[in-house]
């Protein structure tokens, strides 16, 4: 194991610092592997015994680097080592003339060349040299065989081949790849118990149908069950005492994670093996060939002869017979391991980023890694026919796509994780010094996963959980302070390997640590125990006396040398967590710098800086809600892109009734918009066999599950004249695939479903006659006619057989093209390194390895139904489908003799309605997120200004500056209840709890009018205030900051429609009545103004009038308007009116308020 990266500190790393610690480390592990094999051949020539423990010894590799020199011979001699194993032989081809240019010494004689009388190799049948057309070694027909193989873009397609031996017909199989200078054929022979009509890769594949089926039938969300089912499966499939599966983790030491076992032998689970146990080389070519077999570790291995012109030995990385490493002979002998079969699992790599999709190479596949293997291990010699190896790789293929699946659901996790860390940062930013965050809950210790953490400020500490001593934490700080003075925090897994004097006295108990500074001196601490701690190998202890089983390379010993190598060293660090622990560094520094600044400022520019601040945010609060704006544009046009689509749309509330129904449904089912609406979709517009299927996906949308790709059937009503049935498809009811999204409020509450549709009614019937055999196969696929769906079929070979006319129109790739070639590879595929494309370019090795899955099992009888796919034609357009994948049979009751596919083709106009409804909620949902950040952050000024205003409530005032201050107070608790305001439906509708108490009415019209004051004043009006002398002294009983929020809205709407020079007016009008038996004063304000009033357009969008459009969509200040009005006459049942006048326009707003003291108040207290 290599000590890699082990100190970083703050501002060096980037957002690319996972690939760049890993890139550090595979480079030193790299080295650290040609040292150990250097080492290991020096023991073998010399004779003596080689120490593995001492060897991997991390103290004793990690002081020099081995020189390019040893390194280079290294990494040759992995590839290119000049030996295979003898259980097959190898011969190579140019690809252009199929001349040898190199052969195993074993392959005369294997390919029974030789006469079996000749004792060495010293004579040869001159028809194998290096030169020989290798076609004269085989039968002619699978001579010709091998040539169309060689033709082939992708040659991995067409194996296995069989080929026959020219003398004695000798069968094998032939596993063809390309390289440098040529292509190699790897010759296996074929047993009479191998699968011996299996050629090409899709018969290999149908081996694997039932386990693939399995794996994928499996419960999403247990990484841990999906590694379970993998080995049993390949068990089941190779028959070895042993199968593994190893994960490799991020310092690319490796773990067992998951295992099935002969019971007489050790369980290896839960074993952790350094890097060195799976060197970088090898790791190297697992992601070239995801293969590798060892038949038996002591059968001599056979050289390679090949062309002296040859500049270099041949690359042996791609073939399945590569010789193996004596080292690695000597490891599988102490593990009691005769054979071996090896399956590299490979996934995306998420720590380097992907290419823009507008910049992507064409050709260059997404970012790999190498996640881990699954080992097949045998205590006796055991070899596995290629076929069967072809399809435990083929479901290896679909498990690492199952594994991608469940690690993309881990980093959505992740995120979660992040804005949970998000809301931790934020609640520690309200605390009212540094201290909280040790002692309040959430602290520290919740930001990152850790055993202990502290704080050091002002001199002073605060601990929690497994920390060093207060004398030991100073000792951190002044070394922080002196060896890293320019850094800005510093995280290690290793204080011993970070050179930290006081380490050693720190013992096990804390060995990593992050670090962040605060101020010059104070430091915020996090740190880690040694890994050694949370491993655990459940494989029996070693035998007692045994001195040799420290030397011996074994899993025991890996273990304990991996033991020995994390002794002094915690888990890393990760990069998420990094970044949580620098965002409240920046948080806590600049509170510790405002601190001080108030501090040198005093308090009156404190007092002034508080304002400052709170109309900065206001601003801020002013320039984000303007945002929403774009957001109805948007909404706008999803409406009216609904109401027009040529796609049937739907939408119910949640209670399943409909309230909406858009033009081409109603077309569609006959049913008009007016009948339907407020009708139950399950129980009276499905047919009976869609009510549970409707019922269901109601049930998961509204519990924020949106189930895609669902067929429903809706009834056909009558009286509308049906384009859905006639003679051509003899139906009565309309068949859709749909979508659900979920329709949510403000608060992310579930309200409603919208259903997406595509009318497949045509199709449907067509694809059911198809696969039912009604009619000839030919008429239906040549059939030009544009109802009929794009269809194509491959026989059991994989082969394309059915290349329909509207095929030809989806993908630009013309019928003759496309038959006789392989589906799966050669018209669906991905472009190779050598720049060979197919017809119909996929994204990725994933999309082909689907495209396998479907095809192998409609081939198996298994049918899938809608499975998304997208490809690129050879014009460059990227399509987006649905694929529907079906056997083919000549006759009912007969064999399956092949696969048919049909594709199901979304509208460019339903695509855009789901790209423009996606748009609309992420924009929702980014400007919900803005304004919960934004409300969030304008508490802290106006705790400012609290702090200010109470300071100076408690000073010698004027009775003017007692009553600004006043003001200034009634303007911060408004503000304080608006931000408070989540829950806008309730306002809505009608539900909103006033908070009643007594009151001034000359203290609200003090605070209204202050509102309206500097806007005036920017836009040279004249503000005026009339009010009753009574009025001043009026106490009522009422929700003040309400009555507040409603009048001063409804003034600054007035002002902001006046011209300039103008003039407002606002005046109180007030009369004692009695109603219901109580004395209220009645209240009547005219907020009164010059110009030709508020736009037209505003005013109706406040009463809720809908546009010509039928749309109901609110600016900002039409929304702002609308509330104001449902609070007075809603929730507390007055009257507001807007009345245009020939000189001037006005508000009229009324409300009744209790009095305070009038004659009842006794019984009614």
């Amino acid at each position: 194991m290599v000590s890699s990266n082990r100190i970083r500190e703050a501002g060096t790393a980037s957002s690319g610092s996972s690939a760049g610690r890993s890139k550090v480390i595979r480079a030193a592990q790299t080295s650290t592997n040609a040292k150990l094999n250097a080492e290991y051949d020096k023991s073998q020539d010399s004779g003596s015994s080689f120490c593995y423990s001492k060897a991997v010894d991390v103290e004793g590799l990690s002081g020099e680097t081995a020189g390019a020199h040893m390194v280079t011979a290294y990494l040759q001699r992995m590839q290119r080592g000049g030996q295979v194993q003898a259980f097959g032989c190898l011969v190579a081809v140019e690809e252009e003339t199929l001349r040898v240019i190199a052969y195993s010494e074993n392959a005369a004689e294997m390919l029974e060349l030789v006469s079996q009388s000749v004792p060495n190799m010293a004579v040869q049948d001159s028809s194998l040299a290096i030169g020989t057309d290798v076609r004269n070694l085989f039968s002619n027909a699978t001579a010709l065989n091998l040539e169309r193989a060689c033709q082939a873009s992708d040659v991995s397609l067409m194996n296995p081949v069989r080929l026959d031996c020219r003398a004695s017909g000798k069968p094998f199989f032939g596993i063809l790849h390309r390289i440098d200078v040529g292509i190699v054929i790897d010759l296996e022979p074929i047993h009479a118990s191998d699968q011996m009509g299996l050629t090409g890769s899709v018969q290999s594949h149908k081996l694997a149908a039932k386990a693939v089926a399995n794996l994928q039938s499996l419960s999403g969300g247990d990484v841990g069950a999906l590694c379970d089912a993998v080995v049993e499966e390949l068990r089941e499939l190779t028959g070895y005492a042993r199968v593994m599966a190893y994960k490799f983790l991020e310092d690319e030491h490796g773990e067992v994670v998951a295992e099935i076992r002969r019971t007489d032998l050790d369980p290896y689970i839960g074993l952790h093996f350094p890097a060195t146990d799976v060197p970088q080389a090898a790791r190297f070519l697992f992601m070239k060939n995801r293969t590798r077999m060892i038949v038996d570790i002591d059968t001599p291995q056979v050289r390679i002869i090949q062309d002296t012109n040859l500049r270099m030995s041949l690359s042996l990385g791609g073939s399945t017979l590569r010789g193996v490493h004596d080292c690695h002979k000597d490891y599988m002998r102490n593990m009691g391991s005769q054979a071996s079969l090896v399956f590299a699992v490979v996934v995306n790599d998420t720590d380097v980023p992907p290419f823009d999709p507008g910049t992507k190479p064409k050709g260059v596949e997404p970012p790999k890694r190498l996640w881990g293997l699954v080992v097949c291990h045998d205590t006796r010699p055991r070899y596995v026919p290629f076929p069967i190896r072809s399809a435990c790789e083929f479901l290896v293929q679909v498990f690492g796509m199952q594994l991608n699946m469940e690690l993309e659901l881990s980093a959505q996790l992740r995120e979660k994780h992040i804005l949970r860390t998000q809301t931790l940062l934020c609640d520690m930013l309200l605390r009212q010094s540094p201290i909280s965050i040790m002692t309040h809950s959430p602290n520290v210790m919740d930001l990152v996963q850790c055993d202990g953490a502290a704080l050091y400020y002002e001199k002073q500490f605060w601990l929690l959980g497994l920390t060093p001593t207060e004398p030991q934490i100073l000792e951190l700080v002044q070394w922080l302070t002196n060896v890293h003075k320019d850094s800005t925090g510093l995280s290690t897994d290793s204080l011993l390997e970070a050179n930290f004097p006081g380490a050693e006295h720190l013992g096990d108990r804390v060995c990593g640590m992050a670090a962040a500074r605060v101020t010059s001196n104070d430091f915020i601490f996090w740190f880690r125990s040694h890994q050694a701690k949370e491993i655990r190998w459940g494989g029996q202890a070693g035998v007692a006396g045994d001195v040799d089983d420290e030397k011996r390379m074994h899993p025991r010993t890996s273990f304990r040398t991996f033991l020995q190598v994390v002794k002094h060293r915690s888990k890393p660090w990760e990069d998420v967590e990094m970044d949580a622990i620098h965002s409240l560094q920046l948080i806590l520094r600049g509170a510790s710098q405002e601190a001080a600044a108030a501090g040198a400022e005093g308090l009156s520019s404190q007092s002034g800086g508080g304002g400052a601040l709170a109309a900065a945010q206001l601003s801020e609060l002013r320039l984000q809600i303007q945002g929403m704006d774009e957001l109805s544009t948007v909404a706008n046009e999803m409406v009216r892109l609904i109401e027009t689509a040529t796609a049937p749309i739907l939408a119910v509330d949640g209670q399943g009734q409909i309230n909406g129904w858009n033009a081409k449904v109603a077309e569609i089912t006959g049913l008009s918009v007016a009948d339907a609406m407020g009708r139950s979709l399950a129980r009276e517009l499905v047919m009976p066999v869609s009510r549970g299927t409707v019922e269901q996906m109601l049930g998961c949308a509204l519990r924020g599950e949106e189930e895609q790709n669902v067929e429903i059937r809706l009834r056909l009503w009558p009286g509308q004249p049906g384009q859905t049935k006639g003679p051509e498809t003899d139906v009565d009811e309309v068949i859709l695939v749909v979508n659900a999204c979920a329709s949510r409020d403000v608060h992310d509450k579930v309200v409603g479903v919208c259903f997406v549709g595509q009318d497949i009614t045509t199709q449907k019937v067509i694809m059911d006659k198809f696969t039912r055999i009604q009619g000839d196969y030919s008429s239906i696929v040549m059939n030009p006619n544009t109802l009929i769906p794009p269809i194509f079929g491959a026989d059991l070979l994989g082969v394309v057989t059915e290349w329909n006319v509207a095929m030809v129109r989806i993908s630009g790739v013309r019928r003759e093209d496309a038959l006789g070639r392989m589906l799966a590879g050669e018209v669906f595929g991905v472009a190779s390194a050598r720049g060979r494309r197919p017809q119909c370019e996929l994204a990725s090795p994933d999309a082909l390895v689907t495209l396998r899955v479907l095809l192998n099992g409609a081939l198996d009888g298994i049918e899938r139904d809608r499975v998304p796919f997208c490809f690129t034609t050879r014009s460059g357009r990227s399509v987006e489908v649905l694929l529907t994948a079906n056997k083919r049979v000549v006759s009912e009751g007969a064999p399956i003799s092949g696969a048919f596919f049909f594709i199901h083709v979304a509208s460019a106009e339903l695509q855009q309605a789901y790209a423009i409804q996606r748009a609309a909620e992420r924009m929702a949902e980014s400007k919900a997120k803005e304004l919960a950040y934004i409300r969030q952050q304008i508490k802290n000024p106006l705790d400012g200004l609290s702090f200010a205003r109470s300071f100076l409530e408690h000073t010698n005032l004027t009775e003017d500056q007692r009553q600004l201050v006043e003001t200034a107070a009634t303007c911060e608790n408004q503000m304080r209840r608006i931000l408070g305001d989540q829950d806008l439906q309730a306002i809505e509708e009608g539900y909103l709890e006033l908070e009643t108490a007594e009151f001034t009415m000359a203290t609200v019209m003090n605070a209204v009018v202050a509102q309206g004051m500097l806007l005036s004043s920017k836009r040279g009006l004249q503000l005026f205030c009339d009010t009753p002398p009574e009025l001043k002294t009026l106490r009522v009983f009422g929700d003040q900051l309400r009555v507040q929020q409603v009048l001063s809205d409804f003034l600054t709407n007035a002002i902001q429609f006046t011209p300039m020079q103008g003039w407002v007016e606002i005046k109180a009008i007030s009369e004692r009545l009695r109603e219901s038996g109580f004395e209220v004063m009645r209240l009547n304000f005219h907020i009164s103004h010059s110009g030709e009033g508020i736009p037209e357009g505003l005013i109706r969008q406040m009463y809720e009038v809908a546009d010509e459009q039928g749309a109901k969509v609110r600016s900002q200040e039409g929304l702002g308007l609308s509330m104001c009005r449902k609070i007075v006459t809603q929730a507390m049942n007055g009257r507001v009116e807007y009345v245009r006048g020939g000189s001037k326009c006005f508000f009229d707003i009324a409300l009744s308020l209790p009095l305070s003291d009038r004659d009842d108040a006794v019984s009614v207290k």
